[in-house]
């Protein structure tokens, strides 16, 4: 059963930065393709980052340049680092797996910004 678990969002004033952290357990995670995505008040979920098993990336125009996906896969994690915060970064935040067909959801991380 794969579980994936995010934490480290919080409140955080524009400009401010963030890492996000999703830990993946019961998956084969050198072969998965993981991502980030948000849904803010009021909007339909949508697409942030999203990283391959081999390293390639790629992002969401709102996000280019402020925002990094890496990851680590020896220790199962998926890194979000948010920098130049916004206040319309303001979302929850959810890490997926794509894996053999099939895909996993988080259960989300607030972030808000604000002053």
């Amino acid at each position: 059963q794969v579980q994936l678990v995010e934490s480290g969002g919080g409140l955080v004033q524009p400009g401010g930065s963030l890492r996000l952290s999703c830990v993946a357990s019961g998956s084969i995670f050198g072969i998965n393709v993981m991502s980030w995505y948000r849904r803010a008040p009021g909007k339909e979920r949508e697409l942030v980052a999203i990283i391959t098993s081999d390293g390639s990336t790629n992002y969401a125009d709102s996000v280019k340049g402020r925002f990094t996906i890496s990851r680590d896969n020896a220790q199962n994690t998926v890194y979000l680092r948010m920098n130049s915060l916004k206040p319309e970064d303001t979302a929850v935040y959810y890490c997926n797996e794509q894996q053999l067909g099939s895909s996993y959801w988080g259960q989300g991380t607030q972030v808000t910004v604000s002053s």
